[in-house]
């Protein structure tokens, strides 16, 4: 029937299923991935795993934004971009910590972990696909999860050159480029909102 609205409610359900699988996947992500991150030394994997972090937050709020009003899902991107660039800039403060107290990361842990996140990440690009030229959150939750496939081809490049070479430089840096990255995802989200909010 013309004009019931069944196309928005099929999307909007469309939406929720996969942000709540997003949601869900990040979180034992992030779990996973602090913990080992903190037992191996390696500031590349805890980055990764704040990042996860925010994602998860990301979804939620994102889960908030699904069937309202445009308004509250730029609201909801906002806040996704803003807790990005919070969470990049306490990873850089992690990465100063560690480079001036010193650190002994575990390149097999840091490799292992890393294809386990990295599978993870492109289960969660697969389910975002369908929506990556969607509205301006499901745009965000597009940026994330490309961002996050770099973060760890990065981690297991890291964990080799780390094994291969027994410096924690090479982590050291690569947690610094994952919290560059994560930052940059986070800018780039607010430019959006801002051309969403000029059209309105």
């Amino acid at each position: 029937m013309s004009g019931c609205g069944c196309e928005f409610e099929i999307k909007d359900k469309s939406q929720s299923r996969v942000l709540k699988q997003l949601l869900l996947i990040n979180a034992v992500m992030f779990l996973l991935e602090i913990s080992t991150g903190w037992m191996a030394q390696s500031s590349a994997l805890i980055a990764d795993s704040l990042d996860m972090l925010a994602d998860a937050m990301v979804y939620a709020t994102g889960l908030y934004a699904v069937g309202r009003m445009p308004a509250s899902k730029q609201r909801a991107a906002k806040v996704s971009g803003v807790l990005q660039i919070s969470l990049g800039l306490l990873v850089i403060v992690d990465v100063l910590r560690r480079f001036f107290s010193g650190s002994d990361p575990d390149s097999m842990l840091m490799i292992l972990v890393a294809i386990l996140a990295l599978i993870a990440n492109l289960i969660c690009l697969k389910l975002l696909s369908q929506h990556r030229d969607g509205e301006v959150h499901m745009r965000a939750s597009w940026i994330f999860s490309k961002n996050d496939v770099i973060a760890n081809i990065g981690i297991i490049i890291s964990g080799v050159l780390v094994y291969l070479t027994a410096s924690p430089i090479i982590d050291l840096i690569i947690g610094f480029a994952i919290a560059l990255l994560v930052i940059r995802g986070g800018l780039l989200i607010l430019a959006d909102v801002k051309m969403e909010q000029a059209k309105c």
